[in-house]
């Protein structure tokens, strides 16, 4: 008996309704349930010209938004109408206000999303365009006005500012006006009394000539007194800390009690190889352009970073060593490297040696690696290990100058880059963090002499947490009613319980209002795009509405919204989320044609309730819709939101679960939406057009015709960052490169093939699709087409080139579907 998408409805809405109860925090299964109940029947009279139209015709929404200091107001950006200049706009923090724009001239009153606040709440501060601006009892002060750009804007806990211009930390007293130098950090040798050389004629020059061996006195006495003068005399700069010459500073933060200063020193190194260009043949002046490209994973060398504790009192740099972390001497890819060595006909040995450790860095917070509890009292580092199979979490012990491990995150495949999040709380010297351990991100407490707490649990996905000013609540994100539903909680320090905020069935980041009396909102849902909302911080209190800048044009059109279904898995328990378009009346007449979507990213979800991303991908399965087809966007092995088994399903393996996923997917088509298995295409972009290149080559009777869009054909020519987390690195582990690497299966495409491809893509380099097209050409196979685009980079930025690409895709479906 075939399952209709929409009659799962009713287990989904079921389940919706479930409050989330007080207490322990609930555990929520991942049922195999449709989110919509009937298939829209979408637009009608949509082309391709206007889905793939200059996106001005959609919205120009609103960007960068944060609150004024005292919350009345909210701050944002927003595009100029037909240009790509952002303008800052100024609103009421209230329903039925307009928006006023904010005179160029006033733009460096409007402080920023990282305002700061005094400890005694008097004074706030900020950057704008480098230069440090003072907001203290209504009086608004401009502290610099140099092109030496001021970063890292803090109050001590004294009150005083403090700001850094290159690795120069200075303090301001906001009440006489004094600024001071706290510590200036350089990267060479410290200055030495001048020496005698220790060669022969030197040594007897200095015997044989009064007048040389008198300068040379002179200018020793001149060293040491301007040495005891910097000792004795208060009113002049700390003399400079000298670091290693030959390494670069990576990060540098100081405490808030001014007397200590945690730096981390890497090698100096640079992104990119001489070898590593990308020629522009489309420039100004009409020549060819080799313009500079990052490096290969194929050619990276392991990084290591030096923890160093600076105390600004005494002058003293001390290493902080890892061997106080645990696992930091494990040989944690012997298994890899064993099988890799048996591949060779050798053995490989395991043994122990340090490992290359560095700084978290992750890609999506906002704190940095680095965290000094407000007192300056403790300070919390979090450390990643090169090979991606460790995170750790560490205070410092500064009476015995070592490290201290509060926890370490293991896991076999990778760590991830995301969920990483941590820091203290404002009036206790615990911690709060981020971690899959459970197999879901989840938050933790952990006080520094004690054991970690878990404050939420279940198969969902916890981000973005924000702690209250009084370590009553820490607020965020989650999946927890449904993956792909994400609304906003707050979980109870003490209590443990978990409440629900927002309850608006889409997906709403927020942000806190300054006095936490108002959750701001930016919502939307698979229909409409992104919006601002403001509502009180109460658990599910009413929304109102802030913005509308979708236009008239977009609200005009009929967009099917897709039904969010749960494709049964053959290799697993858990089932693949997928979107699924059906056309009204599916059902009847002859069987239908089919595309699968393939998302990007590989680490991205599409398949959830709010505003895609890939919005011109949604316009186009409108458009098919509209022509009749039946369109799946499945969020495959690999897909964020589904917990880490899922992401790390392709861990040495990147294809393999992704192909079996589409598989699946085609089989549900057959079985519940009338598809003729024959007449199924496929297409996706960057990591989607990995995706088809490896469906189309090692699965060749899946699809009738595949679209690979600025594909990755061979993983060692990507990035380190990526690549390595999921196939370690190819002098370690190169049978997970060509077991994932679809230039290896090239042999097998036996369907038709477009592949179009940017020119100036500096993430997925142009080589790609050319070693592709010249193996493909030995292979004498002439099932593929190549589209190129000169001027466009990894995401287009033309609406022709968005035009020429899509209407080739859908002549390629048109014509072999």
């Amino acid at each position: 008996m075939k399952t209709k998408p929409w009659l799962l409805a009713a287990l989904l809405a079921a389940a919706l309704q479930s409050p989330v109860q007080a207490g322990e925090p609930q555990t929520y299964q991942l049922a195999p349930v449709s989110v919509a109940q009937q298939p829209q029947p979408g637009p009608t009279g949509l082309t391709i010209e206007q889905a793939m139209a200059h996106p001005d015709w959609v919205q120009r929404a609103v960007e960068n938004v944060f609150f004024s200091a005292d919350g009345s107001r909210l701050y944002y950006q927003q595009k100029r109408e037909g240009s790509e200049i952002r303008d800052w706009y100024s609103q009421q923090a209230a329903a039925g206000t307009a928006a006023e724009l904010v005179p160029m001239a006033n733009w460096h009153q409007l402080g920023s999303n990282n305002l700061i606040t005094s400890p005694d709440g008097t004074s706030k501060a900020w950057i704008f365009e480098g230069n440090v601006f003072v907001l203290k009892q209504g009086q608004l002060s401009q502290v610099t006005r140099s092109s030496t750009a001021a970063e890292d804007v803090m109050f001590l806990a004294d009150n005083r500012l403090v700001f850094r211009q290159g690795w120069t930390f200075q303090a301001l007293d906001l009440t006489s006006g004094a600024l001071t130098e706290l510590v200036s950090l350089k990267n060479a040798d410290a200055p030495k009394a001048p020496e005698v050389a220790k060669n022969y004629m030197a040594q007897e020059q200095h015997k044989l000539i009064q007048f040389i061996a008198l300068e040379h006195q002179n200018a020793k006495d001149k060293f040491d007194q301007q040495q005891l003068l910097a000792k004795q005399n208060a009113t002049l700069a700390p003399q400079a800390i000298y670091l290693d010459k030959d390494k670069r500073i990576a990060s540098a933060v100081l405490s808030p009690s001014a007397d200590k200063l945690l730096v981390a020193l890497a090698d100096k190194s640079s992104w990119r190889d001489d070898k590593d260009i990308m020629p522009n043949y489309i420039t100004a002046s009409g020549g060819i352009a080799a313009q500079p490209a990052r490096r290969r994973v194929a050619d990276q060398k392991p990084q290591s970073q030096q923890l160093m504790l600076v105390d600004l009192i005494s002058g003293e740099v001390t290493e902080l060593k890892y061997d106080s972390l645990p696992g930091f001497d494990e040989d944690v890819l012997a298994s890899v490297k064993a099988e890799n060595a048996k591949a060779e006909g050798k053995k490989y040995e395991s043994k122990k040696a340090p490992r290359a450790i560095a700084l978290m860095n992750d890609w999506s917070w906002a704190n940095g690696a680095i965290q000094w509890h407000q007192s300056g009292k403790q300070v919390a580092v979090m450390l990643k290990a090169w090979d991606n199979k460790d995170r750790w979490l560490a205070t410092v012990d500064f009476a015995n100058k070592r490290l201290v491990n509060q926890h370490r995150l293991h896991d076999d495949a990778w760590v991830n880059y995301s969920f990483n999040d941590f820091g203290w709380l404002h009036n206790d010297s615990s911690l709060y963090f981020l971690s899959e351990e459970s197999g879901y991100a989840h938050l933790y407490l952990k006080p520094v002499d004690g054991k970690a707490k878990k404050l939420t649990a279940g198969t969902f996905e916890v981000s973005s947490p924000v702690l209250s000013k009084n370590d009553q609540y820490v607020y965020f994100k989650g999946n927890v009613s449904h993956p792909g539903i994400y609304e906003v909680y707050r979980v109870g320090l003490k209590s443990g319980q978990l409440e629900q905020m927002t309850a608006l069935k889409g997906s709403a980041d927020f942000q806190l209002s300054p006095d936490e009396s108002k959750l701001l909102l930016t919502w939307s849902n698979s229909v409409t795009p992104p919006e601002l909302y403001l509502m009180d911080n109460k658990p599910k209190a009413a929304a109102s509405r802030l913005t509308n800048t979708t236009t008239a044009a977009f609200k005009a059109v009929n967009w099917a919204a897709p039904q969010v279904v749960a494709v049964p898995s053959s290799h697993g328990k858990q089932p693949v989320f997928a979107k699924l378009y059906l056309p009204k009346d599916y059902q009847q007449g002859e069987k239908r044609r089919a595309v699968i979507f393939n998302h990007g990213a590989g680490y991205l979800q599409n398949s959830d309730l709010g505003w895609s991303g890939y919005f011109r991908e949604y316009f186009f399965h409108n458009l098919l819709l509209q022509k009749g087809y039946v369109v799946l966007d499945m969020d495959y092995r690999a897909s964020k939101g589904y917990g880490r088994d899922w992401r790390t399903a392709i861990y040495r393996q990147m294809g393999t679960p992704e192909t079996q996923d589409l598989m699946d997917g085609v089989d549900y088509l057959v079985k519940n939406a009338n598809v003729d298995r024959a007449r199924v295409g496929t297409y996706g972009g960057s990591y989607g057009g990995f995706m088809t290149f490896m469906a189309l080559f090692t699965q060749p009777d899946l699809f009738k015709a595949g679209a690979a869009l600025r594909p990755v054909s061979d993983w060692a020519n990507y990035n380190h960052p990526y690549t390595s987390n999921i196939l370690n690195t190819p002098d370690v582990d190169p049978i997970a490169y060509r077991r994932s690497s679809p230039i290896y299966f090239t042999e097998g495409l036996k369907s038709k093939l477009l592949i179009n491809a940017p020119m100036v893509d500096d993430n997925v380099f142009f080589q790609d699709v050319v070693r592709v097209v010249q193996r493909l050409i030995e292979h004498e196979n002439a099932n593929f087409e190549t589209a190129i685009y000169p001027v466009e980079p990894h995401g287009f930025r033309q609406p022709s080139s968005w035009l020429d690409e899509y209407k080739r895709i859908l002549k390629l479906f048109e014509e072999t579907l």
